[in-house]
C-alpha cells in the first residue's frame, strides 16, 4: 500500500470576506470542469455551496461545503468557506486540511483590511495561497491600488500573475505576465488570445518586472539573469512560481469575474500547474505513523436529517476502507460530497477529503487512525475561538427541557465555536457564540433539526452583594407544639472581608453554651441565608463568628439552631450597609492601529478602565488594548467593536474581580429587582 492515489489529488479552500463571491466562484469552477451541467445562483438558492437551509435563508455561507471535480487528470476537492467573521472557526478548521487556498476579494482597496486575520492564519500555518480579485466588472479601485493595499496586510510578498485589460469601466480581458500574452474574455467559453494592447505595454512591463523581482529574491539564478538583462524563459518562471507558492513564500494574484466565468480557467490552470499536490502537503506537514498506517483528521462535523452524523475528513496517509475501525469506532460508510449530495465510496486514499458516517464520539479536529495503532501525537488543530456574545435560551415547550442538553451537545459538535452553560447563580441556560447572526443560525438548527424552538432573552448579570460595616446580632427560634418544642439561641458577629475572600465561618463558644452537635446547624443557617442577601443577590466577602448562645436540654436541635442563625442573619445584615457588586472582566482587545483611539473611547464609554495598550506581538500594524470592563457592559461590545474596525477587531476576556456598582446604577438595578421571586433572583438585570 502506498500514499499515492490513482489520479492526482488537490484540496483547495475558497476563502475571503463576506460578499466577495466565494460560493459563486465555486459554482463557476464546477461548471467549467463539467461537474455540474447548470450553474446555480446564490440569489436563486440553488448553488452547490450554501446548501444548508440556514445559509439559503440568509444568502450567505454559514458552514463549509465540499465539492469535487476532475480537471487535467487531477481530482480537485474545493472547500467553500464562510466569509463572515462570526463563522471564522469553520474556515480555520477547514484550512488545516487543504493543500492550498484561494483568497477571494473585491477590487475595492478600502476593504482589503478585512483580509488581515485570514492572511495571518494562512501565514502562521504556512498554507500556500493565491488571491483572486473578483468582481472586476464592479471595481472601484485601480488594480495596482488594490495590489498595494493587499501588500499591507500580507507578510508574504504578493506577485501579480495577471494584468487586467479594461475598456472604459468594463473589464474585457487580461495579460498573462508570464507569457506576456493578452486574452479577451468570452462568457461561458475560454478566453481568446489577442495582441497585447500598446496602451498597456508600460503598465504590463512594470507589473511583470515586479513579479520577476519578487521571484528573484528566492532564486539566485533568476537574479543573475535579471542583473544581466537576460529575459528568463516561461518554464523557469513557472518553476519558480510552483516552488515558491508550494513553500508559502509568495502569493500570486489573479483577476476575474466569477459570475461570468471570466478568469476562472486561468485560475484552474494555475492550481493545476503551480499549487502543491496532496503528497507534497503531507510531506511538508510531517507524519506521525508509518506511511501504511491510516492517518486522517476531522475537518468538520455535520448532523444530517437523513444520514445522521457525517465527519468531513482529510486522509493524510494510508487507505481508509468502508467497515474499518478508526479510534475504536467502526466506519459506517465513505462518501464524496457535492454540497449536500453524497456519492458512496468503498475506499479513500491518502490525499483525499471525504466524509465518513457514524463516527460516534469523534469530534472536529480529532486525529483518526486504526484501533490498534493510536497516534503517538495528535495532529495540530485550529485553536478554538473564544465566545464573545451570549443569549439566554429556554424551550418554548416546557416538556422539551429534557431534550435540550442532548441537542446542544450535537450542536457544539457541528460548531465548536459555540459554547453553553447552566449558570450557577442565575440558573439560566446561556448559549455563547461569535455574534448575533451566529447564535441565530444555531437557534434555527435547534428548531429545524431537533424540533426545539427557543425563546431568548439577554442573560442576567450575575450581581453579588456584600457589606460595608460589621455588626453583632442575636437570633432566637422558639416554637412550641403538642410534643417536643424547638429552641435555638445564637449570637453572631458579622463583618466584611477584603474583596475576593469569599465566606468565612468560625465559632468562639466557651462553656458549652451551644453544644458541639448544633454548631453545624448554625453554619448551615448562615450559608442558606447568604444565597439571597437583603438586596436579593448572593452575598460574598463576609465573615460570621458564633460567639454565644443558649440551648434547651429537650427542645434544642440542629434544625432549631439553623433557624436561629437565619433569624440572626436577617436582623444583622440589614445593619451592615449591604452594597451591590458587579463582575468585572479583564479584556484584551486586538485592533489595527488606525482604530486604537476609537476603541479607547469605546471602552471608556462603557465604564471601562483602560490599563494600557501596546503593539500586538506578531501582528504588524496592530495594537492590543488591555482594560477592565463591567460584565453588564459586555453584551453587544463585539457588535460595536466590529462596526468600528471593519469587522476585524476582536477580544478575549476572563472574569477578574467584583467591584461596587456606582450608586445611581445600583438604584436602577435594585429597583428592577423588586418583586421578582420575592427578591430572590436577578430578574430583569440583563446585560
Amino acid at each position: 500500500m502506498n500514499n499515492k492515489v490513482e489520479v492526482g489529488s488537490r484540496n483547495v479552500a475558497i476563502v475571503g470576506p463576506y460578499l466577495s463571491g466565494k460560493t459563486t466562484l465555486l459554482e463557476s469552477l464546477l461548471s467549467v470542469t463539467g461537474a455540474i451541467n447548470r450553474k446555480g445562483r446564490v440569489q436563486d438558492r440553488n448553488t452547490v455551496g450554501d446548501s444548508a437551509a440556514e445559509a439559503r435563508d440568509r444568502q450567505m455561507s454559514v458552514e463549509i461545503n465540499a465539492a469535487s471535480t476532475e480537471y487535467g487528470g487531477v481530482r480537485f476537492t474545493f472547500v467553500d468557506c464562510p466569509g463572515s467573521v462570526e463563522f471564522a472557526q469553520e474556515t480555520y478548521n477547514a484550512l488545516i486540511g487543504v493543500d492550498a487556498a484561494i483568497v477571494v476579494c473585491e477590487a475595492v482597496s478600502d476593504r482589503v483590511l478585512t483580509l488581515a486575520p485570514l492572511f495571518k492564519f494562512l501565514d502562521d500555518w504556512e498554507i500556500p495561497h493565491l488571491v483572486f480579485i473578483n468582481k472586476m466588472d464592479r471595481a472601484t479601485s485601480h488594480y495596482m491600488d488594490v495590489l498595494q493595499a493587499l501588500k499591507s496586510v500580507s507578510s508574504r510578498p504578493l506577485v501579480p500573475h495577471q494584468y487586467p485589460i479594461a475598456q472604459g469601466e468594463e473589464i474585457v480581458g487580461f495579460i498573462d505576465l508570464v507569457s506576456e500574452q493578452a486574452y479577451h474574455y468570452h462568457p461561458g467559453a475560454p478566453a481568446d488570445p489577442v495582441p497585447l494592447p500598446e496602451a498597456l505595454r508600460s503598465e504590463e512591463q512594470a507589473a511583470r518586472a515586479e513579479m520577476l523581482e519578487v521571484l528573484a529574491d528566492f532564486d539566485d539564478h533568476l537574479l543573475e539573469e535579471l542583473l544581466e538583462e537576460i529575459n528568463p524563459s516561461e518554464e523557469e518562471i513557472l518553476q519558480d512560481l510552483k516552488m515558491d507558492l508550494g513553500a508559502d513564500l509568495i502569493v500570486p494574484v489573479f483577476v476575474g469575474v466569477a459570475e461570468q466565468d471570466y478568469g476562472v480557467r486561468p485560475l484552474l490552470e494555475a492550481l493545476l500547474r503551480e499549487a502543491p499536490d496532496a503528497e507534497t502537503t503531507a510531506e511538508h506537514r510531517g507524519t506521525v505513523l508509518s506511511a501504511k498506517t491510516p492517518l486522517a483528521q476531522v475537518l468538520k462535523t455535520y448532523y444530517t436529517p437523513q444520514g445522521g452524523k457525517l465527519s468531513l475528513v482529510r486522509v493524510w496517509q494510508g487507505t481508509i476502507s468502508d467497515g474499518m475501525t478508526l479510534n475504536g469506532v467502526r466506519v459506517g460508510g465513505l462518501y464524496r460530497l457535492m454540497g449536500q449530495q453524497t456519492h458512496s465510496l468503498t475506499t479513500a486514499q491518502a490525499g483525499e477529503i471525504i466524509a465518513i458516517s457514524r463516527l460516534e464520539g469523534v469530534r472536529t479536529g480529532d486525529t483518526l487512525t486504526t484501533a490498534d495503532s493510536q497516534p503517538t501525537a495528535e495532529l495540530p488543530k485550529a485553536e478554538h475561538m473564544a465566545p464573545v456574545f451570549a443569549l439566554a435560551i429556554t424551550p418554548e415547550k416546557r416538556n422539551d427541557e429534557v431534550k435540550l442538553s442532548g441537542a446542544l451537545t450535537k450542536l457544539l459538535e457541528e460548531d465548536p465555536s459555540l459554547a453553553w452553560e447552566q449558570h450557577g447563580d442565575t440558573h439560566e441556560v446561556i448559549l455563547w457564540g461569535q455574534g448575533d447572526i451566529h447564535l441565530q443560525v444555531a437557534l434555527d438548527r435547534l428548531r429545524r433539526k431537533y424540533n426545539l424552538p427557543m425563546s431568548t432573552h439577554l442573560p442576567q448579570v450575575p450581581y453579588k452583594e456584600t457589606i460595608r460595616k460589621p455588626t453583632s446580632s442575636h437570633g432566637r427560634y422558639k416554637h412550641q407544639t403538642g410534643g417536643h418544642g424547638q429552641f435555638g439561641d445564637v449570637h453572631l458577629d458579622i463583618k466584611p472581608l477584603p474583596r475576593g475572600e469569599g465566606f468565612n465561618f468560625k465559632e468562639t463558644i466557651v462553656g458549652g453554651v451551644v453544644p458541639r452537635q448544633y454548631i453545624p446547624g448554625v453554619e448551615t443557617g448562615v450559608r442558606e441565608f447568604l444565597v439571597h442577601g437583603p438586596l436579593g443577590f448572593p452575598v460574598v466577602d463576609v465573615a460570621v463568628t458564633l460567639t454565644n448562645g443558649s440551648y434547651h436540654n429537650v427542645d434544642s436541635s440542629e434544625q432549631a439552631f439553623k433557624q436561629a442563625a437565619r433569624i440572626a442573619m436577617q436582623e444583622g445584615m440589614t445593619q451592615c450597609e449591604p452594597t451591590l457588586l458587579e463582575p468585572i472582566l479583564a479584556i484584551a482587545i486586538s485592533i489595527p492601529t488606525d482604530f486604537t483611539s476609537k476603541v479607547l473611547k469605546l471602552v471608556s464609554g462603557r465604564r471601562g478602565q483602560i490599563l494600557g495598550y501596546a503593539a500586538k506581538e506578531g501582528w504588524h500594524g496592530w495594537d492590543e488594548v488591555a482594560a477592565h470592563l463591567p460584565q453588564a457592559e459586555m453584551y453587544d461590545l463585539i457588535v460595536e467593536l466590529r462596526s468600528l474596525t471593519m469587522g476585524v477587531g476582536y477580544f478575549h476576556w476572563e472574569a477578574h474581580h467584583l467591584q461596587e456598582v456606582p450608586e445611581k446604577l445600583a438604584e436602577k438595578v435594585l429597583a428592577s429587582n423588586i418583586g421578582n421571586n420575592n427578591g430572590s433572583s436577578n430578574g430583569n438585570n440583563r446585560h
